[in-house]
């Protein structure tokens, strides 16, 4: 335990040193004084599902359908909750949406920095995204997006909220809010052969985080162009990382619909789970092995 400690000292100071200054304002808030959880999270996750494809190689893959519909129920609920209260606790402050800084809200501030630790938190509660992959044994759906997407996102937040937990951080969480609502929604209904007939638009919730992507780098550019105290280097940061999801995502959007015949088959996914706040989670197809069909 020595030793662990004495390496989490180590990174954490190393963090520090590059980044500066924590925000004081979420010291002591669940899994943040310490980038160890996070850390090891995300090495289970990878573990996880390298070690659950060798378990169920032999293995019949699991139906799930209960707990899957509970999944996406409650990741819905929890996106519903997040979407309100970052539109009630931005508007209390009187956020700019152009560029609004780190302090000048007040307890407004202290409000969203809450909402995005549930919404950091909540990339921890879509790894079961992929895991439930692997016990339906749908290993065509864990891509190189898929858990680039779910492993990043987890880490970047942890980031956020230490250093930035409000301000012009609170844009992209309330797209991904509002796109998770309709994309677990579908998810959830599709668990049930009896709605297919009724999910005829998958491919416009492609559309719509692709739009979301803009309007995210948007968002985070005019910052740069009209400053206002946020830290460019986290603009900067955020707009390179957001730009690494379009070029992945356009790239699955393109081999999903541009090359191949429009399928009506509701075992096709959509195309790429969103992303994450603008950080946001990236793109539909990697969701929680409601979908069957190979992507790629």
């Amino acid at each position: 335990m020595e030793h662990l400690k004495a390496f989490d000292d180590e990174i954490n100071a190393f963090l520090d040193n590059m980044f500066g200054p924590r925000d004081a304002r979420v010291r002591g808030w669940f899994m943040l004084d310490s980038c160890l959880p996070t850390f090891l999270f995300t090495v289970l996750y990878l573990l996880s599902i390298w070690l659950g494809n060798k378990y169920m190689k032999n293995r019949p893959a699991l139906p799930l359908r209960g707990v899957l519909t509970l999944y996406n129920l409650g990741i819905t609920l929890l996106s519903a909750y997040m979407l309100v209260e970052l539109i009630l606790s931005s508007w209390e402050g009187g956020y700019n949406l152009q560029c609004q800084a780190l302090t000048s809200a007040g307890e407004a501030d202290i409000r969203v920095a809450k909402v995005l630790w549930w919404y950091y938190f909540s990339k921890l509660i879509e790894f079961l995204d992929t895991i439930f992959f692997v016990l339906r044994k749908k290993t065509s759906q864990i891509t190189f997006l898929h858990v680039y997407h779910h492993a990043s996102m987890f880490n970047i937040w942890w980031c956020v909220l230490n250093w930035i937990p409000c301000g012009q951080s609170f844009f992209g969480p309330t797209l991904n809010s509002f796109i998770h609502i309709l994309m677990y929604s579908y998810y959830g209904l599709s668990v049930f052969p009896s709605m297919h007939k009724y999910l005829w638009w998958k491919k416009y919730l492609t559309q719509a985080q692709l739009v979301q992507f803009v309007l995210t780098i948007t968002h985070t550019m005019s910052a740069v162009v009209r400053p206002c105290g946020f830290p460019l280097g986290c603009l900067i940061f955020q707009s390179s990382y957001m730009l690494t999801l379009v070029i992945l995502f356009l790239n699955f959007y393109v081999q999903t619909y541009r090359k191949k015949p429009a399928k009506t088959d509701m075992e096709e996914p959509p195309a790429g789970k969103e992303v994450k706040n603008g950080f946001s989670k990236a793109y539909l197809t990697a969701t929680n092995g409601v979908i069957n069909k190979k992507v790629q």
